[in-house]
């Protein structure tokens, strides 16, 4: 875990492991209609070697990620998705979809420091598909622990009826679904989890105060939301972007320690690099590198300076031998 976190044992990590979504930004950069998959893969390895030097372990998956990984600077980590882009949309339930020629021991091999797994998540559906899934998180940790290699369960919660997750309906139902569902469940010792990477327990665009609309959370129900989520687990745990502004992800790690959280870090993606996209798809890899080196650097660098005061060392929940 130290060689995944910063020299305060906080993980200030850099996701770039959004195959599925980046392709839709891509293409859409690009005018529509379909493109290489190189393409994708070059502007993997652009992020990889422009902003690794500011982050402590990049999230890449071994699909497309591993030739980046290669680029990144000496002192990151590594972390490795096992799992396909997205979700099985064949089945019902959202069940992961894993990469069919890697296991713990292969991602190993690869060189990576850690293994990720993203699972979709309703704690409220159906008893015979969460089993499924509690099945292969269980599963995966084992592999990890026969590897003596970090473990690290991404939960993305939905509801079943699948009801717009960024709509005010859905905000309500979040802080039961991450609390109960996110934390609670996968911090239960049979899944040997590490770190949880999770959401924010709020939609903070319905946070009083931080919107125009009429709020579904006060302040202080948010607040006491963000505490009860740190208190749900033992585990260390870091939060996710999903895709909000680097300005109002970097707020709501404040807002978030100011409620009493003791969060352990971030896994940030597209709020630090989104904007390069059209760059990259329009102007070119060196175009892209030189927003990166100016913009995307200090989007980190902003990001991590937060976290010297607003994250929690790892090391305070697990006992380093």
């Amino acid at each position: 875990m130290t060689r995944l976190s910063n020299g305060n044992q906080v993980i200030a990590a850099l996701a770039n492991d959004q195959r599925g979504a980046l392709k839709r930004l891509l293409a859409a950069a690009a005018g529509g209609g379909g493109f290489a998959n190189d393409i994708l893969v070059d502007f993997i390895k652009v992020i990889s070697s422009e902003l690794t030097p500011y982050a402590s372990s990049i999230l890449l998956d071994a699909e497309y990620g591993a030739t980046a990984s290669e680029l990144r600077h000496a002192d990151c980590g590594f972390i490795a998705a096992y799992e396909k882009t997205e979700y099985d949309a064949s089945t019902p339930g959202r069940l992961p979809d894993l990469l069919p020629i890697w296991s713990a021991k292969r991602i190993k091999e690869l060189g990576a420091d850690a293994v990720k797994i993203l699972m979709y998540y309703d704690v409220d559906d159906k008893p015979e598909i969460n089993n499924i899934k509690h099945t292969l998180v269980e599963r995966i940790g084992s592999g990890c622990i026969a590897e003596d290699i970090p473990y690290f369960v991404e939960i993305l919660t939905y509801d079943a009826s699948d009801m717009d997750v960024t709509s005010r309906e859905y905000a309500s139902l979040k802080p039961h679904k991450v609390k109960n569902g996110a934390m609670r469940e996968f911090s239960k010792p049979q899944y040997n989890a590490d770190v949880l990477k999770v959401e924010v327990p709020v939609n903070m665009n319905f946070v009083e105060d931080y919107t125009s609309e009429e709020p579904v959370y006060t302040a202080d129900e948010a607040r006491a939301y963000f505490k009860e989520q740190s208190e749900a687990t033992h585990l260390p745990f870091i939060y996710l972007s999903a895709g909000v502004s680097a300005k109002l992800f970097q707020e709501t790690l404040v807002f978030s320690k100011e409620s009493g959280s003791t969060f352990n870090g971030e896994l940030c993606g597209r709020a630090t690099w989104k904007d390069a996209v059209a760059i990259f798809a329009k102007e070119g890899e060196e175009a892209a590198k030189a927003w990166l080196a100016d913009q995307g650097r200090r989007n980190v660098e902003e990001l991590n300076d937060v976290l010297v005061t607003k994250a929690s060392p790892w090391t305070e929940k697990v006992e380093v031998n």
